[in-house]
């Protein structure tokens, strides 16, 4: 059986802080900077909400193994 499941993992090479936004845009085939942008917004708009979101994405998302750029 192939096993070429995609599955959702942190980015070791497009990151900025954790790699979370760029393993979103990884997984999902955009661009991670839009990715940032829409989770930026959503952030102010939540009053903080999506950095405490994050940080748990970061903690529960496993890291990817290999470097993609």
């Amino acid at each position: 059986m192939n096993n070429d499941m995609k599955k959702l993992m942190r980015s070791r090479g497009n990151r900025m802080i954790c790699g979370v936004c760029g393993g979103i845009g990884e997984y999902l085939n955009i661009d991670p900077t839009l990715v940032r942008l829409i989770w930026a917004i959503c952030s102010v708009a939540s009053v903080g909400m999506g950095l405490i979101v994050y940080f748990i994405a970061a903690v529960v998302m496993p890291e990817s193994d290999d470097i993609m750029m």
